[in-house]
């Protein structure tokens, strides 16, 4: 019995999958903070390479991956896709449970696709130095890896909650050669305005976004550098998707249910956007596609889905997606990548016209499908990747009472050897299953531009 199906590096895709072709519409523009008008290219080359504007606004099905982007690519591409073999039997699930393993990474996620392709593409523009947030620490250990490949510079703001909680995250980018920075900080105008406001502040995504936007708008020779919720940066993922097809083909197999946790929508998008283009283009109509996200930070299944900006100093572009605010504080919960208080304008897209269906779980229930993933298949994930656990146990306990032997593939993002003061934390009952109130949530959003 086959447990792991590989693909030669030759199979790896020799393109991008750009979903925004098979959408019955055209996608709402982003639009200017300041003006309210839809924002042009121009408007974005003081922070972006021209060349990552371009697909972020491209219609075209498929984008090339230049050559230099795929020969790094192969250090760990094609990643493998496994049979979960043993949680099936654990769970009594007539089911066949598989998920793309992207923990075998370098930096041990899937973040590095696309940070490969945004350092390269600054490089080639003559960018000396990228700015970034990150969550978790995922995506700044990813860049802090892409720059240090291209002999580049990287400044990163790490949510302050996930810094003090993952101490070894900085270390790694900073043996990749990057700068740490917790977030809000005082190296920044957005940075020091929180701070006054609230000194004790976890800190927050779009808190982040705000320092590395101003940092990078303020310099000549560094641009920013996002790993999730844009057009570009959902596009330089679909390689996992796009493997994925071609493995479970090898086991005569596709699926019914497709499955990926959400924070900013780059890990979904990356395994889901290839099938819900089939499912949109009427080849697999009834597959099921599941966005899972936390009780604490519940954007898909609480927000509103309206313009909103991605910051919470209103730097950025106004975007049109599933929102509860750009000023929303999420409390410190151990998936510090699913703390965005927005999510991709293309997979809210695809959530607001019901292609995709959204859940959200408790972080208690969430670890707990964790460590029977691990005690069964071995792997200890990330706190992020766990929720895509939980979804896709769920999907096969479902089948254990009606029967049905359905396909479940999930994304496995990334590892959680960085994360043991959470794993920790639920061994011990430490660990709160806080649901952020929904009247507060009214609140967040009741601050919303009116835009659009």
């Amino acid at each position: 019995m086959q447990t792991k199906i590989l693909l030669d590096e030759g199979e790896m895709p020799k393109r991008w999958y750009n979903i925004q072709a098979d959408l019955p519409t055209p996608m709402d523009p982003p639009l200017h903070p300041v003006t309210g008008k839809p924002a042009t290219p121009d408007d974005l080359r003081h922070i972006f390479p021209m060349e990552l504007i371009r697909q972020e606004m491209s219609t075209e099905r498929y984008i090339d991956i230049p050559g230099e982007v795929r020969d790094i690519l192969t250090l760990w591409r094609p990643s493998p896709l496994y049979r979960a073999r043993r949680l099936e039997v654990a769970l009594k699930t007539p089911a066949k449970i598989y998920y793309k393993w992207e923990g075998v990474s370098p930096p041990g996620s899937h973040k590095p696709n696309t940070a490969i392709a945004q350092a390269y593409y600054n490089r080639e523009e003559g960018i000396e130095r990228l700015a970034t947030e990150t969550g978790a620490g995922q995506w700044g250990s990813a860049l802090a890896f892409a720059t240090s490949l291209f002999d580049m510079e990287c400044t990163v703001y790490m949510v302050r909650a996930s810094y003090d909680q993952k101490p070894y995250r900085k270390s790694m980018m900073q043996v990749y050669g990057a700068e740490c920075i917790p977030s809000p900080s005082d190296r920044t105008q957005s940075g020091r305005a929180v701070l006054a406001r609230d000194p004790e502040t976890p800190g927050s995504l779009g808190i982040a976004i705000s320092e590395a936007v101003e940092d990078a708008a303020n310099h000549d020779n560094t641009n920013y550098s996002l790993g999730s919720v844009l057009n570009h940066v959902c596009l330089h993922q679909t390689v996992i998707g796009q493997e994925a097809e071609e493995q479970l083909a090898v086991a005569d197999a596709y699926p019914d249910v497709v499955i990926a946790c959400v924070g900013g929508g780059s890990n979904f998008a990356g395994l889901s956007f290839p099938f819900a283009g089939e499912k949109l283009t009427g080849k697999h109509p009834d597959t099921d596609i599941i966005a899972v996200e936390p009780a604490a930070c519940p954007t898909l299944t609480k927000g509103l889905y309206t313009y909103d900006f991605g910051d919470v100093a209103g730097l950025t572009p106004l975007m049109r997606m599933f929102t509860l605010g750009h000023d929303f504080v999420p409390p410190a919960i151990h998936a510090g990548g699913l703390r965005y208080h927005g999510a991709s304008p293309l997979v809210s897209r695809l959530v607001h016209d019901g292609v995709v269906r959204p859940v959200a779980y408790h972080q208690n229930e969430v670890f707990e499908a964790a460590l029977t993933f691990a005690r069964t298949e071995g792997i200890i994930v990330a706190p992020e990747a766990a929720h895509a656990v939980k979804a896709a146990i769920d999907q096969a306990l479902l089948c254990r009472k009606t029967g049905e032997e359905k396909v479940i593939l999930f994304n496995n993002s990334g590892h959680g050897n960085f994360d043991f003061s959470a794993y920790e934390a639920y061994l011990t009952g430490k660990l709160s299953d806080y649901e952020y109130p929904l009247e507060l949530i009214k609140e967040s959003l009741s601050r919303l531009p009116v835009r659009g």
